[in-house]
């Protein structure tokens, strides 16, 4: 416990210093210019680099939060993103360092180093754009089925099951809201058990939204696999539909997918399952967070009478969607 303690208040802590002396230990000469860049979940820097004939301008270094993953889940991200490079995939995949590894450490924490990728992220999806985005999905896909992670996350499994998620946030939610709350949140995670084929489980992006599609001039491609591991395919796809999307985006999102690879039209029951799970699980991962001085500025109102009142809503609102509708079994 306290070499784990140690290990966060270096990671709370991290000071410049230790950024640029791992670069340079790394094999990169750094002017010591750098800029930490947004991130919740690790600490990210982009660091100028001296110029050198043949090296890059800027390198983009990632401290990754230590307890989160160990180092074979770690070197299973990196040889995904290097798999995807070599299948021709604009992915920031991490260069091996002078250790002979993608992955290094400074201190007592992990760190990679990452190309700085020019791009953009789109401001909206056309029509040409949906079905370019289904057809990256269906190739990312297909490479991810030519095999299986043995170490990252698990969608509703790992590295927490929502079960032991729903026991931690009791003491975090209001008790007023808390029996609600509880009940609305076992009828889903039944529904989740029962319906749910873990068999179907394959490498994924595992947190495909809008703010990890980046543009090249007429291209898109993905960026953040911080969240890769095994998971059904729709995973990748229904953080994409908002709440304003019409079905002939979604269409177009499937139609461009199937001009690759066929898409498993039955796991779009599982969506509602999917969201509800993400709510339960997002909030146990702020409560997870919350000795991270940034987590209680970031997110003041965790904990309020308010915002439980709203989550509760929100979970409540999933689970009254699946009574009206049959289980999943019944639609494939």
């Amino acid at each position: 416990m306290v070499g784990e303690k140690n290990r966060k208040n270096s990671f709370y802590e991290l000071q410049p210093d230790l950024v640029l002396e791992a670069t340079e230990q790394s094999g990169f000469r750094t002017t010591g210019e750098m800029t930490q860049l947004n991130s919740y979940e690790n600490r990210v820097f982009d660091i100028r680099l001296e110029k050198t004939p043949g090296a890059p301008e800027r390198v983009i270094a990632k401290f990754y939060r230590p307890g989160r993953w160990n180092a074979d889940a770690l070197l299973e991200e990196h040889e995904f993103l290097h798999e995807l490079a070599a299948e021709g995939f604009e992915v920031a995949a991490p260069y091996i360092l002078q250790s002979g590894s993608t992955l290094g450490v400074a201190g007592d924490l992990f760190f990679a180093l990452f190309p700085k990728i020019q791009g953009r992220m789109p401001e909206e999806l056309l029509e040409r754009d949906w079905k370019q985005v289904g057809r990256l999905l269906a190739r990312v896909h297909s490479l991810g089925a030519r095999s299986e992670f043995k170490h990252r996350p698990v969608v509703g499994e790992t590295p927490f099951s929502p079960w032991e998620t729903l026991e931690l946030l009791e003491k975090w939610i209001s008790p007023e809201m808390w029996p609600r709350y509880e009940a609305a949140a076992i009828e889903l995670l039944d529904r989740i058990d029962d319906e749910i084929d873990r068999g179907e489980y394959q490498r994924i992006h595992g947190d495909c939204h809008r703010g990890n599609l980046i543009c090249f001039d007429e291209r898109i491609s993905l960026v953040d696999f911080d969240d890769c591991g095994m998971g059904p395919v729709v995973q990748d796809f229904w953080m994409l539909f908002t709440s304003a999307m019409g079905e002939d985006e979604r269409d177009l999102l499937i139609e461009g997918y199937e001009e690759f690879r066929e898409f498993p039209h039955h796991q779009l029951a599982w969506i509602p399952l999917l969201r509800g799970l993400r709510i339960l699980s997002y909030s146990g991962w702020i409560a997870r967070r919350w000795d991270d001085p940034f987590f209680p500025k970031t997110f003041p109102d965790f904990g309020s009478y308010t915002m439980w009142a709203e989550e509760t809503e929100a979970l409540e609102k999933i689970a009254w969607g699946l009574r009206l509708a049959p289980p999943s079994d019944d639609i494939n």
